[in-house]
């Protein structure tokens, strides 16, 4: 964050990954900085508030929920760099990765290895970069997230209203995502539905998310559905990935709980994607988003592929030409 923005009153939306989390956990994650005592004080005295009301610090927040946010207290040790203001680069930066933008959305190319939110030790983020449009209102707002090594498509809010609108949308799961995806092996059978929950163990860079049962605590419901694009024998695949949910790092968790992790991927994979994997990057793409525009009729963005994936499609001669519009045509949800 900018000193400008944490010396003001903001509204932030909870992301669809974010759904159920804590509001101090929340917090944290946003401004590591901050203490337990100063979350817990600001909640208690009603300077946060979650759609316009006020919530403890272990009250649980859902996607797409606005919040409240008052003014940061400054952290007492800088990272270097991350609240000086934009350089001309970075701004030029920020702008080259604009898919498409009207009075209401943005949507942006995001680049594998440009983490989306900041930390402690990450100076370089989509969410400082927002600033290239200006500070306050004028600011772009995030509405969903995608992983660090993620590529694609990234929408964001012009305006809260706007922004409120899309992370609506996300929320009540009515945002078609497309992923595209080289995975270890053939699946079989080739298209179907993953139904698994996931939790998170570890922490911080260790984090990760693994199969759990429905009533086990912390354990959140997971939902993807898989369709088989191209295949290179029975080495590798090429899938179109569709998550229902929003859970963190759920696609590459679930490729590899059915025995089909992605390629390049070094905290989900195992030891036969690793050694197919070579010297590629992480295998995944946000390569679509489909849902209603906040100003009326469809939005629907498609990012070309990273070079990251351009080399999987090289390295097993997969073609762009070969996938349909919608993979998923004749794939329904079983309930």
């Amino acid at each position: 964050m900018s000193d400008e923005s944490s010396r003001q009153v903001q509204i932030l939306y909870v992301a669809e990954a974010e759904d159920g989390i804590r509001l101090d956990r929340w917090f944290r994650r946003r401004w590591p900085h901050l203490s337990n005592i100063q979350v817990q004080k600001m909640a208690r005295g009603g300077q946060i508030r979650v759609d316009g009301a006020r919530i403890k610090p272990e009250g649980r927040l859902t996607a797409g929920a606005a919040v409240r946010v008052p003014p940061i207290p400054e952290p007492v040790v800088r990272a270097p760099g991350e609240h000086a203001p934009l350089s001309a680069a970075d701004i030029a930066f920020a702008k080259s990765l604009v898919l498409y933008e009207d009075d209401m959305v943005i949507a942006l190319n995001k680049p594998a290895g440009l983490a989306v939110q900041g930390g402690t030790k990450t100076t370089k983020h989509v969410d400082r970069l927002l600033s290239a449009w200006g500070e306050g209102m004028e600011r772009p707002r995030l509405v969903h997230r995608l992983d660090r090594d993620t590529s694609g498509v990234l929408l964001l809010g012009k305006g809260p209203e706007a922004a409120k609108r899309l992370a609506g949308a996300f929320a009540r799961r009515q945002a078609k995502k497309t992923y595209w995806a080289i995975v270890l092996g053939l699946p079989k059978p080739t298209q179907g539905w993953i139904d698994q929950p996931l939790k998170k163990s570890g922490i911080n860079d260790f984090e990760m998310m693994r199969a759990a049962e429905a009533k086990e605590n912390g354990a959140e419901p997971a939902e993807t559905a898989y369709a088989l694009i191209s295949h290179a024998g029975q080495r590798a695949a090429w899938m179109a990935l569709r998550p229902y949910t929003g859970r963190t790092h759920q696609l590459r968790a679930h490729m590899r709980i059915i025995g089909h992790p992605i390629l390049g991927d070094p905290k989900y994979g195992d030891e036969k994607s690793q050694a197919l994997s070579g010297l590629l990057k992480l295998q995944l793409h946000a390569r679509r988003i489909e849902l209603d525009h906040p100003s009326g009729g469809k939005l629907i963005v498609e990012a070309p592929i990273s070079p990251e994936l351009k080399a999987g499609f090289e390295h097993f001669g997969f073609d762009e030409q070969e996938a349909d519009v919608d993979p998923f045509a004749n794939l329904r949800r079983p309930r």
